[in-house]
């Protein structure tokens, strides 16, 4: 989806009345829904992974299967393949709601012990990306859609629809090339120094420049288009020539009936970029080597670490629904009608 597919997804969301019955209603379908879409997505990925053409006892044992004699994985995978995969999504289901994830082949460890260590770091990535990429979305979007026609207008259209083409880890090669290589700036990859004792703030800060930079650039161009176009649609409204007319000092008009109401579509690409975010985390993160849970999906794809890649698609599934049902709400809270259109 371009960013015209975008503002056009924003236009049809604004004309559509919204059928609620409150915030409250809101978020209690969409937490009922929550486990039902978690179930069908893990129920998929089990049914794929049966038919998949792997080793089921490598998948299960790693590499503890090599210590095992012919005879024994013989009769490990009879008993594999005479399991459904409803019946081991079932067990999977059963074992993971009493607190009990598996062991992650691939980490060596415990899934819980995985997602604990690694999941504030995906968290702090993605955070930092968003608090940089969304308020320079709006300045350089608001600039250039009450600007329309200028040189900073002409730079930023074509700019930004080239960073939109770029796939993030080109972007993050590049970025390492001339930052870390050329130029010997900052660290090539990693969270933390070679030589560091521990987990240092400082430290942590300089190897994230990079990480975060890249990730906030690789989204910037929905942000600032998605701004500038419904900057540009708010001021040919009549509101604005109305506004105009009753001789509204200019500073004031464009940040209250031009940039404001630009808010309500950022809010919404931002709901439907959840999956997007997700996705370049895991590109960033392999390409610096960030130790979050984006990398360690990679790893429990290549490894055919299915206790892993089950919870991870559980947590993709929560952080994906969390994440619209933020921006719904974020939509009533910019836009109070939202939510007085209800029945």
């Amino acid at each position: 989806m371009d960013h015209d597919g975008a503002l056009g997804l924003t236009r049809r969301r604004r004309s559509v009345p919204i059928r609620t019955g409150g915030p409250g209603a809101l978020v209690a379908r969409r937490l009922v829904l929550l486990p039902v879409l978690a179930g069908v997505v893990t129920l998929v990925m089990f049914l794929l992974a049966q038919r998949s053409p792997f080793d089921p006892v490598l998948a299960v044992l790693g590499e503890r299967a090599l210590t095992l004699d012919g005879p024994t994985l013989e009769a490990m995978r009879a008993r594999l393949e005479d399991t459904s995969a409803v019946q081991q999504w079932l067990t999977w289901w059963g074992n993971a709601l009493t607190g009990d994830l598996g062991y992650s082949t691939s980490q060596r460890t415990s899934v819980g012990t995985v997602l604990a260590q690694r999941l504030p770091w995906t968290i702090g990535l993605v955070s930092a990306s968003l608090l940089v990429s969304i308020p320079l979305g709006v300045a350089l979007g608001g600039w250039a859609g009450t600007h329309p026609g200028s040189l900073v207008d002409r730079v930023i259209g074509p700019g930004m629809l080239s960073v939109q083409a770029a796939p993030p880890f080109w972007l993050g090669l590049v970025a390492v090339w001339v930052f870390a290589v050329t130029l010997g700036w900052l660290p090539t990859g990693g969270a933390t120094s070679p030589q560091a004792s521990g987990v240092e703030l400082l430290d942590v800060l300089r190897h994230a420049v990079l990480p975060v930079l890249v990730l906030a650039l690789a989204h910037l161009p929905w942000f600032v288009l998605v701004v500038r176009d419904a900057t540009r649609d708010a001021l040919a409204g009549a509101p604005v020539h109305a506004a105009w007319a009753r001789g509204i000092p200019r500073r004031r008009l464009l940040r209250s009936h031009a940039v404001r109401p630009a808010l309500l579509p950022l809010v919404t690409v931002l709901g439907v970029r959840v999956p997007e975010l997700i996705t370049g985390a895991v590109l960033v993160e392999t390409v610096f080597s960030w130790p979050g849970i984006a990398s360690a999906t990679v790893d429990s794809a290549l490894r055919l670490d299915f206790a892993l890649l089950a919870a991870l698609t559980v947590l993709t599934t929560v952080l994906v629904v969390l994440g619209n049902l933020a921006a719904d709400l974020a939509y009533r809270l910019v836009d109070p009608r939202v939510g007085q259109r209800d029945g």
